[in-house]
């Protein structure tokens, strides 16, 4: 399973690039608003600085929700870099972008999915990603991780080359679990990421082996 960091700030994606287990990046909107980047000079620049840091795939967010405007805004964000990928919203008119962007030779991440009908759709048309928002489906009282199991299955059986990016993430159990599921990326804040690494018997472990080596 591929960890892409779902974030716009750089010190967070360089801290995973440094732990050398980063694949991508994802961002959004809300994830460059919180970093104080406005306008689309900003915004373009913020995503060409993540794609030179990164060797993989990174998701930059269209903001229309017509066709034409999708189209247009996606043909700008692929042309910043080739890593780009763009994320378009599980929408009619998106799904017609999608397609029209898998027949152009632009890659496509197919965003807010909430159903296996949905991710059927977005591999129909030929999103190189989907990805199921398994933290807010587990807020409204059904299974996220079910989710990622029902789609990850439907794909093997019909041979969809569509990846599928768990998204939403709240825990490092939630990793653990989409690993567990078939989720071929997982997008995760930073400290779900370094939530891996928790163990209490591995620092009572290293605690003793420190006591331990001060008596050699």
């Amino acid at each position: 399973m591929k960890f892409f960091i779902d974030t716009a700030n750089l010190a967070q994606i360089q801290e995973a690039h440094d732990l050398g287990i980063l694949d991508g990046v994802t961002t959004n909107p809300s994830l460059m608003a919180k970093e104080g980047i406005k306008g689309e000079a900003a915004i373009m620049k913020h995503y060409e600085t993540i794609c030179e840091m990164v060797s993989g795939d990174v998701s930059a967010e269209v903001l229309s929700t017509d066709f034409k405007g999708i189209v247009e805004e996606g043909k700008k964000l692929a042309a910043i870099h080739p890593n780009i990928v763009v994320k378009v919203p599980m929408i009619k008119d998106g799904v017609k972008a999608i397609n029209w962007f898998s027949e152009n030779g632009i890659r496509t991440n197919c965003t807010l999915v909430f159903s296996a009908g949905q991710a059927i759709l977005a591999a129909k048309a030929g999103a190189a990603y989907v990805s199921p928002f398994i933290g807010r489906i587990d807020d409204s009282n059904w299974d996220g991780i079910e989710l990622i199991a029902q789609i990850a299955q439907i794909y093997s059986i019909q041979g969809f080359k569509t990846e599928v990016l768990a998204a939403s993430i709240r825990s490092a159990l939630h990793i653990v679990k989409c690993a567990e599921s078939g989720a071929d990326v997982c997008t995760c804040p930073l400290d779900s990421i370094l939530g891996l690494l928790k163990h209490p018997l591995t620092d009572i472990g290293l605690a003793k082996f420190l006591e331990d080596a001060k008596k050699m």
